[in-house]
This record gives C-alpha cells, sequence and structure tokens, in this order.
C-alpha cells in the first residue's frame, strides 16, 4: 500500500518527464547545449528545471490512457517537434560561422588543414573552427544561453502542450530561413575574402609578367601571411556580423511561437 503522503508521486514525475521533453529535443539541435562535451546528466538537469518552470506557468494535460495511447503518442511527437524547431533556428544562426570559415579557409589555401568539430564530429577547416568558437564566446557572452531558456519556457504559453503539431507556416518560414545560413557566412567572410582574392589577382599578374616566378613558393605564403594578417585585423568586424546573425537565431527562433 502506497502512503498517503507519496500517493500522487508516480503522476508528478510522469508530468516532469513529459515537461523534459521540449527543453531536452531543444537542447539536442542548440549551439552550445548540443555539443557532445556537454554531459548528458547536466543537459537533464537543465532541461528538468525549466520543464518544471513551465509546469507552473502551464498546465500540462495528460492523456487519460497515459504516453503509450495515441493521444500519448501525438503529445510526445508535438513536444519533440516543437523543441527540435526552436533549437534549430537558433543553430542555423550558429551555423553562418562554419559558412564563413569554410569560405575564407579555401580562399587563405587551408582547405586542407581539417580538423574535427567536437559538436558534430565531421571534419572542418581551421578557419570554421576558429570562427566556431568566436561564435561560442560571443553567444555566451550576450546572454544568447539564457535568451533561448527564457524562449522555450515561454513556448509553452504560445505552445501549449496538447495542442496539436506546428503549424506549416511555422516550418515553412523555418525552412525559409535557412538561407540564412548562406548569406550571413558570405557577409561575414567579405571583408577577408574579398581581400584574398585581390592577393590571388596580383599573384595572377605576376606570375603572367615573370613566367619564370615558382607561383606555388611564392602564392602560398603569401595569401596565408596576407590571410593571418586580414583575420587578425578584422576580427571585431567579424564578430558584429557574427552577433548579428546569432540575434537572427534567437529572433527566428521567437517568431515560430507568433
Amino acid at each position: 500500500m502506497i502512503p498517503a503522503g507519496f500517493a500522487g508521486v508516480e503522476a508528478q514525475l510522469w508530468l516532469w518527464l513529459v515537461a523534459m521533453i521540449r527543453p531536452g529535443a531543444a537542447f539536442v539541435a542548440a549551439p552550445v547545449f548540443g555539443n557532445a562535451s556537454v554531459p548528458v546528466q547536466l543537459r537533464l538537469v537543465i532541461a528538468l528545471a525549466l520543464g518544471i518552470a513551465a509546469t507552473n506557468a502551464v498546465p500540462i494535460p495528460m492523456p487519460e490512457n497515459g504516453l503509450a495511447s495515441i493521444a500519448g503518442i501525438g503529445l510526445v511527437a508535438g513536444e519533440l517537434l516543437a523543441g527540435l524547431a526552436l533549437g534549430f533556428a537558433v543553430q542555423i544562426g550558429f551555423s553562418a560561422a562554419m559558412v564563413a570559415g569554410e569560405t575564407i579557409g579555401n580562399a587563405m589555401g587551408l582547405g586542407f588543414a581539417g580538423m574535427v568539430d567536437p559538436a558534430t564530429g565531421a571534419p572542418s577547416s581551421a578557419i570554421s573552427q576558429f570562427l566556431s568558437l568566436l561564435a561560442t564566446f560571443l553567444f555566451l557572452a550576450i546572454g544568447g544561453h539564457l535568451a533561448l531558456a527564457g524562449i522555450i519556457v515561454d513556448s509553452y504559453k504560445a505552445l501549449p502542450p496538447g495542442g496539436g503539431l506546428m503549424g506549416a507556416d511555422a516550418l515553412e518560414g523555418l525552412v525559409l530561413f535557412g538561407g540564412h545560413v548562406f548569406a550571413a557566412g558570405l557577409v561575414i567572410a567579405l571583408p577577408v575574402g574579398f581581400a584574398l582574392i585581390l592577393v590571388q589577382i596580383v599573384m595572377g599578374m605576376l606570375a603572367r609578367s615573370a613566367p619564370s616566378l615558382n607561383l606555388f613558393a611564392v602564392g602560398l605564403p603569401a595569401t596565408l601571411l596576407a590571410g593571418l594578417v586580414l583575420m587578425a585585423i578584422a576580427t571585431p568586424v567579424m564578430g558584429d556580423a557574427l552577433i548579428a546573425s546569432l540575434t537572427a537565431g534567437l529572433e527566428a527562433a521567437r517568431d515560430l511561437l507568433r
């Protein structure tokens, strides 16, 4: 026989479990939180904290037949879709740093200098790793992690659990926002990339004027040196563009709630 004081513990645990689904799914797709270096236990604790805050703001209706019923599966699917959409919108704004890094790395001739991205496990260039770390620091500096937590909690009011799946218009807007990755990536890489193109044009003119000049022996060191100097000069400007891209990702996540 269950003591009277523990009669509602099981129902409360199931309620917290459902409340953890949306924050947990958002953290899987979101930057910083979704990195493989972040312990799963930490993500679960943060998801539980946000879920408890959400249950205090909005009541979560539990299916009468439990989560193993059709209504329960629909509730879980809706929570997963909402969480993944919120996290993926922020991830799109973060991925512009990777696109810019690939563009600059190829222009500098460092496309062959690959490293393993700890977030995805896929190989990426050294410049992409540098801009990814810069974007991570800027994301934390502008309070992006706190803004994402606030968006997740507010999403329970705009998209109540059990209220159905997200609308087609919201998902279409998220897909169209995916084009922001390429546009923002090119904007971030523009100061350095354009200057490197000019350096390569100069190297081509030298090769035409002095055919005996070994272009690979002179052009690659010159391009690398120019790229490093330009990166040092243009990093503040690139940081502003990264902040704009990260802010656009957070705004896209808020637009899903509207």
